[in-house]
């Protein structure tokens, strides 16, 4: 029995060891960490329990039968962050560079399997050059089997991706499904198709990380949910993420201590300005109503005139929808919409309650916005709300005009409770706009035009430019001291923690995609 051992020990630091010292050296001098390293710094200390590390490919063709793939590329299995059990699994870039073959795939989908059947999180660490081409349509089988696992458990337990390297072709497909999505800047990338063949294809010129590095993919397109400096940092925002969530969509999201507090905050009377026109940061009014200030944001560099995340009041997670007047001024495009609509429905999936700070001048106009596709994507935005079951809860902080109020949870799309500060405004359009529309003819037949457009500006405002007529309708539930406005939240949540609401039976909607 002792040889048994001894020989079951060797064959475990073999696959240990990856693609060897050389290569595992090769990835430390490129600033990456490697498959193992990178477990053992999401994982909570001593957690990991490894999945099928003896698994070996049965490709013969171009000399793979020769050769030997440690582990499959590929390290999988569970632990434990923040002591609750997740599944991950992490490419290993020194065994064939991480490239996908049939068992490599084979591992993942079990360890895929294994999370929803056990209602825990999955976390992909990727790091891959792709298809393994020596197995050919195996490995595009593979990704198939990984593709449909990751639609199939949408929504059933959270799944995140993590790109520590290069990720192209159908490998970005696998991530893109996925809930959210990590990058390292410098290291990591995306793309459909790379520099070279684009090169030829088109004859651009651009660097990898010109076309897909985490500045292009956060800031630009929109494919990334979050980026840090290094590895490290990445892997602690996934930790910390994930405090936030729920192990599947069957839980309540985890509630963390917080001191007990009397919910008044002085300091919101200055933040916003009374001044309509006036830019602020809505961030400002986040930190200041959520617990210790802490909130997670999403996308925070895609879409900026839309601010989204993660926060908690009285220890429970919320997720946060908010408008930013800061960029703008808050309007929605296409982008804004999009980003809101998917944040919504995610919230939605895992039981986390919606707040919405409502600051917006209406949909963004132009012929580039209309063309695109504004009303299209604006749908989103107004399918989501009102296809969400959870608690969902409004503060107006200023302007809501348009069909942008209605599309920021206003009460006809479902709305719990909607309360308004008193600078709130409820109106079709901003009081410059109406009076031209509304006193068009009276404006035009004046001896003073000017005098007359001001003085019917003036009298819109009188009758619009606060909250008490849709409050004197029913659309507003309250109208708040803007001090009290956590505490306020806080008992709207409590209220509503019991809330049970249900849709038509059918097999799923057709939401504007």
């Amino acid at each position: 029995m002792e040889k048994k051992i001894i020989e079951l020990h060797d064959r475990r630091r073999k696959i240990e060891l990856g693609g060897g010292d050389k290569r595992i050296a090769a990835q430390h001098a490129k600033g990456k960490l490697t498959a193992r390293e990178r477990i053992e710094l999401l994982l909570d200390e001593g957690t990991f329990r490894e999945l099928n590390p003896f698994i070996e490919h049965r490709a013969i063709h171009f000399g793979m039968d020769k050769l030997e793939a440690p582990g499959e590329g590929v390290v999988t299995g569970w632990g434990k962050v923040n002591g609750r059990i997740i599944y991950v699994f992490a490419q290993d870039f020194t065994v064939f560079g991480g490239a996908l073959g049939e068992m490599h795939a084979m591992k993942i989908t079990k360890c895929m399997d294994l999370a929803a059947k056990n209602g825990a999180p999955v976390i992909g660490l990727n790091d891959s050059g792709g298809a393994r081409i020596q197995e050919g349509v195996a490995s595009l089988d593979g990704y198939g089997q990984i593709f449909y696992r990751n639609a199939i458990y949408s929504g059933v337990i959270p799944q995140i991706s993590v790109i520590l390297g290069p990720c192209a072709g159908g490998a970005v497909y696998s991530p893109a499904i996925t809930d959210f999505i990590f990058m390292v800047e410098g290291n990591s990338q995306m793309f459909i198709t790379g520099p070279k063949v684009i090169e030829t294809v088109t004859g651009e010129k651009i660097t990898a990380e010109n076309l897909g590095g985490a500045r292009v993919q956060e800031s630009i397109s929109g494919v990334t949910h979050f980026s840090a400096k290094s590895e490290e940092q990445v892997l602690n925002e996934v930790r910390r993420l994930l405090s936030f969530l729920p192990q599947n969509n069957m839980e309540e999201p985890p509630r963390v201590y917080n001191k007990p507090d009397d919910g008044y905050c002085e300091e919101l009377m200055t933040v916003v300005p009374v001044e309509p026109t006036k830019a602020y940061d809505v961030r400002e009014v986040l930190t200041r109503v959520v617990d210790d200030g802490d909130f997670m944001e999403v996308q925070k560099n895609f879409a900026k005139n839309a601010c989204v995340g993660f926060a908690r009041i009285d220890g429970h997670p919320i997720g946060i929808v908010a408008n930013q007047p800061k960029f703008m001024a808050g309007g929605l495009d296409i982008d804004s919409s999009d980003k809101i609509a998917r944040f919504i429905r995610f919230c939605d999936c895992f039981n986390i309650p919606l707040v919405t700070f409502e600051d917006v001048t209406g949909f963004i106009p132009g012929v580039m916005q209309e063309h695109r596709g504004i009303i299209r994507h604006g749908a989103k935005m107004l399918y989501a709300y009102s296809e969400a079951t959870v608690p969902k809860i409004t503060i107006i902080l200023r302007k809501a005009f348009g069909g942008a109020y209605v599309a920021m949870n206003a009460k006809s799309i479902g709305a719990d409770l909607v309360y308004a500060w008193p600078t709130g405004e409820v109106a079709v359009m901003g009081a410059e706009g109406a009076a031209n529309i509304v006193f068009a003819k009276e404006i035009a037949e004046s001896a003073d035009p000017n005098a007359t457009r001001a003085a019917k500006v003036a009298e819109y405002k009188e009758k619009f430019s606060n909250p008490y007529v849709a409050a004197a309708l029913g659309m507003i539930d309250d109208v708040i001291d803007p001090r009290e406005t956590r505490q306020k939240i806080k008992e709207a949540l409590e209220v509503l923690r019991t809330k049970r609401e249900t849709r038509p039976p059918k097999k799923h909607g057709n939401i504007p995609l």
